[in-house]
């Protein structure tokens, strides 16, 4: 990859090298919400999917994900915006908006560790599903 490729290219024009390095590692994505029947609002939680290694906070399997955790989204360029629950500091959200990167995102500095920095990870916050229970008991009040 060269350059900053994402100032340039839309994501349905991204080499899958390319749309994979967007991912930040926030592992925000990785986290369930709670969808109010009535209103549509996402309710973030502090319990994470099973595959989240919540140090790194990135998927353990991701090759083989959708399998072992069959309701798994596969984002693509025509279904980013499809979804609320995405967090507001997804890369892909914010380039599919037209929006720039952050300045802790790694493509932009450099620094694959800024994200936890920035406080814009789940690293050290979160539960896993395994030992969770009710999801009703785990809403958080945090931008995700």
């Amino acid at each position: 990859m060269t350059g900053n490729f994402w100032e340039t290219k839309t994501l349905d024009r991204m080499t899958r090298a390319e749309w994979e390095s967007l991912c930040d590692g926030c592992g925000k994505c990785c986290l369930h919400k709670i969808q109010d029947a009535d209103t549509d609002e996402v309710l973030p939680t502090n319990v994470a999917c099973k595959l989240l290694d919540r140090d790194s906070a990135r998927c353990s399997d991701y090759r083989h994900r959708k399998a072992r955790v069959p309701d798994c989204l596969r984002l693509t360029a025509r279904n980013v915006n499809r979804h609320p629950w995405l967090p507001e500091t997804c890369a892909y959200r914010l380039l599919a908006n037209g929006e720039p990167l952050p300045d802790w995102h790694y493509l932009v500095c450099g620094d694959p560790e800024a994200v936890h920095r920035a406080g814009e990870s789940t690293r050290g916050w979160t539960v896993s599903e395994v030992d969770a229970g009710s999801l009703e008991h785990h809403i958080v009040d945090r931008r995700l």
